[in-house]
């Protein structure tokens, strides 16, 4: 039997439904979503950034609270847009509607854009309500404030995929909670949020270079404050790789029914 392809136009509207759709489930809860990731945030400026901070001395050149501040934009943005993702596609798995969405003639670009998309928005949403609460603790500088944008949007794109991923393979809900737990937040922590990799011995310097955060949120620190440990045209490549490589497989895993087929 003949699959008559759906019109672009029919495309573009199931795309802006499953994007509004998804935006407006984590926005219906903002204080769930929203809100914790900036109470934290300021806890962590407070705890680390005034109280530990202020027994520090400078870190290339910064304070150590402007030092610290773009990773803690990027830990809120990474850890959102994976959580937003990965706990709506396994829901719509759970509740088995994915099932229709696949049956149906609508491209697998589209279904894969549009939940990555509501990652997308809620990432840039914490990300700015975060940024607002760093303004009030540190001097941000804005070295290149289009970088910061860019930089800021692939990663919420990049954790998105991985956050589909860990959808698509989930088979309960404490699957959905082991990759943030035991991957995801160790790999943060040793991104370079709270340090530079310059600290470290010859050794733990070079295996840093293996964790892909240390790239993301390194470009995210050059963008802001203009200091970087890492080259920044080689992590923008590596971040864009990722994206593609990660979004590829996605299309793969949909197009032959991974983890949705029993």
């Amino acid at each position: 039997m003949k699959i008559i392809p759906m019109p672009l136009h029919s495309q573009l509207i199931a795309l802006q439904t499953i994007l509004i759709k998804e935006t407006r489930r984590f926005l219906r809860i903002w204080i769930q979503t929203l809100l914790p990731p900036a109470v934290t945030t300021a806890l962590y400026f407070v705890i680390f950034g005034q109280l530990i901070g202020s027994q520090l001395g400078p870190m290339d050149g910064l304070t150590y609270t402007q030092f610290i501040a773009p990773g803690l934009i990027m830990m809120a943005v990474i850890t959102n847009a994976y959580a937003n993702v990965v706990s709506s596609f396994f829901g719509a798995k759970f509740q088995r509607h994915i099932e229709e969405m696949l049956v149906s003639p609508l491209p697998n670009t589209i279904i894969v854009l549009g939940f990555v998309g509501g990652g997308v928005a809620r990432g840039l949403a914490v990300g700015g309500v975060v940024t607002v609460i760093a303004l009030f603790f540190a001097d941000l500088h804005w070295h290149n404030p289009l970088l910061t944008v860019a930089v800021m949007a692939l990663t919420s794109t990049l954790f998105a995929l991985c956050g589909l991923l860990n959808g698509i393979f989930a088979k309960n809900f404490d699957d959905i909670s082991l990759i943030p737990t035991f991957v995801l937040t160790p790999l943060t922590y040793f991104g370079g949020i709270f340090y530079s990799i310059k600290m470290l011995p010859p050794f733990w310097q070079d295996a840093s270079l293996l964790n892909p955060i240390l790239y993301m949120i390194n470009a995210f620190r050059y963008s802001i404050l203009g200091v970087s440990d890492i080259n920044i045209h080689l992590a923008i490549a590596i971040i864009l790789a990722l994206v593609v490589a990660l979004f590829g497989s996605s299309l793969w895993l949909l197009k032959h029914g991974a983890g949705i087929r029993n």
